[in-house]
């Protein structure tokens, strides 16, 4: 199984929760076949470098993932007729170099996660902390 990168940039004037579905049927095209999703990059809305289809913004999504070449055939078709979908892009990661940024790439990616996920625990002295500091 190879390594890739596919970068996808959606319509910004879709909803969030159009947004998010069409990330997730991507998500699902990569999982159907047989694709290893190992990370996903939310860079969120940006500015283009020029207009794409009378778009000035739009919406940057990164998914890192193992995979069969096959699948990248079967994602770039989907990536093609949906309409949502502006540009698109996919790397494949082959020597040893590439596959080492590869890594860093995935490891940062999943780091930025958990820094959104997690909740913030601030811890508020108990009543008889508070009595005693006073």
């Amino acid at each position: 199984m190879n390594c890739y990168e596919t970068l996808f940039v959606i319509k910004p004037t879709l909803t969030d929760e159009e947004t998010a579905a069409q990330i997730a049927k991507i998500k699902e095209v990569v999982a159907k076949n047989g694709g290893e999703l190992l990370a996903t990059d939310d860079m969120g809305m940006r500015k283009l470098a020029y207009p794409v289809q009378k778009n000035d913004r739009g919406y940057y999504t990164v998914l890192f993932y193992k995979a069969e070449g096959t699948l990248i055939s079967e994602l770039e078709r989907n990536l093609k007729i949906n309409e949502d979908v502006i540009k698109f892009l996919t790397v494949k990661y082959t020597n040893t170099k590439e596959m080492a940024q590869f890594n860093k790439l995935v490891d940062a990616a999943n780091k930025s996660v958990e820094k959104t996920e997690a909740p913030v625990a601030t811890e508020a002295p108990t009543e008889t902390e508070a009595t005693t500091e006073a």
